[in-house]
């Protein structure tokens, strides 16, 4: 099943209409209709707002719900990119029916996770593997290199941004799954 039609059945499963999603996120019904029928793709801030207004994780959206299986092979990783940004996701955690959600994340020099710092349930904990990261939580601004990790309760709005001249990566693990 695409991405819409996820997005469709979850919206009339809480018995929402077009209008009435497009209120919780200030969209237009229009915008909702061709995601939902194939015609347009979701930014990330879209997609987040989409997920939260349902009440499920991004990533409900993007998996294959009937395979169960307690291992993920590196080629097998559910990947999670997003048109026109230098932001890919890759799920570690079999699923989201866990009480704890892992993924890898990689971002281009130079570019941000997101335009303005998001929020979600719970608490995470990131490590970095590979270049240099800023991340923003509240007010505070913090700088990490390969092998620092930090841990934050996620409702804090936060957004991280890559700071050097490659690649970063890094894992982050949050509870409950909210990607």
């Amino acid at each position: 099943m695409m991405l819409g039609q996820k997005i469709r059945q979850k919206r009339q499963e809480k018995g929402l209409s077009l209008t009435d999603l497009s209120e919780k996120i200030g969209r237009t019904p229009s915008f909702l209709s061709q995601i939902e029928r194939g015609l347009a793709e979701p930014s990330i801030t879209s997609l987040r707002k989409i997920s939260e207004a349902l009440d499920v994780p991004i990533f409900y959206f993007l998996l294959d719900t009937s395979e169960h299986n307690p291992v993920v092979r590196r080629s097998e990783r559910k990947v999670l990119r997003f048109p026109e940004s230098q932001l890919t996701f890759e799920l570690i955690s079999p699923d989201l029916n866990r009480k704890m959600e892992i993924m890898e994340a990689r971002l281009e020099p130079g570019a941000s996770s997101c335009e303005e710092p998001l929020t979600h349930p719970g608490e995470e904990c990131m490590w970095v593997v590979q270049g240099e990261m800023k991340i923003e939580i509240g007010e505070e601004v913090y700088q990490l290199e390969p092998g620092d990790s930090i841990y934050y309760f996620s409702m804090i709005p936060h957004r991280v941004t890559s700071i050097g001249d490659e690649d970063l990566i890094w894992y982050s693990a949050m509870t409950p799954p909210a990607f």
